[in-house]
């Protein structure tokens, strides 16, 4: 029988620091399993992270009980809706599904300016690789292609000069729909189109970050997963799969008078 929106609890066994690790379970049954994955947190083990000691995918497996296994991944900023199979061959399913866009993801962003109502930006994304992960990797790969859609859900005008070439700040909170799912495809498109996404460090403008942690408390990248639309990988049934927003974005929707803006889309 499938459950929804609980926390689970795994004990830490480090006696010098003895902490809870929570993680919130949205969606279970017996083949499956769906997290609302916090921000800063890996999916897995990674050579890039040596000292991080957790993973959404240990801490999901302790949680549940079994082994899991990843079907599609989101970086390490980005909170949201991370799924997982509980055996090889629902994982095979479901990474099929992701490969061949039947899946359907629902981003939502804060990024810098005002955005138009809606549109798309397709704007193929050269292979940049990672220093460690990527060390062998061809470095000659072509461009792949990359599409995203976006829609501008609401917009705000502050009386704060982040630029010295405005008296104000313009903000757009959108929903951001991709085709593909390139390596860091969100925050290199709103790049692109000079509409950073507030906190990203990689990606984005400094300025903005640095004025979104210091008049809002904002640490993270403001990149929300908030849902996936498939069909369940045994029984074929509509599945969506919801995940809620941290205090942090709670605390920017609050303030920008955004919540009922953000609320999840009927796909």
């Amino acid at each position: 029988m499938a459950t929804s929106a609980k926390i689970i609890s795994t004990e830490s066994m480090n006696i010098e620091n003895d902490t809870t690790d929570q993680i919130e379970i949205i969606y279970e049954d017996e083949f499956i399993v769906a997290i609302n994955k916090e921000a800063g947190l890996l999916v897995h083990r990674s050579w890039l992270d040596k000292g991080e000691t957790r993973f959404a995918m240990q801490l999901t497996r302790d949680a549940v009980g079994c082994h899991v296994f990843p079907v599609h991944r989101l970086d390490k900023p980005t909170s949201g809706v991370l799924l997982f199979a509980k055996s090889p061959n629902v994982a095979r399913s479901l990474t099929e599904a992701f490969t061949e866009h039947k899946v359907t993801k629902q981003y939502l962003a804060v990024v810098r300016g005002f955005m138009p109502e809606q549109g798309v930006v397709d704007y193929a994304l050269s292979f940049k690789p990672d220093a460690i992960a990527d060390k062998f990797a061809d470095l000659d790969k072509p461009a792949q292609e990359a599409v995203t859609h976006w829609q501008s859900l609401a917009q705000i005008e502050l009386t704060f000069a982040v630029s010295k070439k405005h008296d104000t700040t313009r903000y757009s909170l959108v929903r951001l729909t991709p085709e593909t799912g390139r390596k860091h495809q969100l925050r290199r498109h709103m790049r692109h189109i000079f509409h950073h996404i507030v906190g990203d460090t990689s990606h984005g403008d400094g300025r903005h970050n640095r004025f979104f942690r210091s008049q809002y408390s904002c640490e993270r990248m403001l990149l929300h997963a908030q849902s996936l639309a498939l069909s369940h990988p045994v029984t074929g049934k509509p599945l969506l799969l919801e995940a809620g927003l941290d205090e942090q974005w709670m605390n920017v929707l609050e303030a920008f008078d955004w919540v009922e803006s953000a609320e999840v889309s009927s796909l």
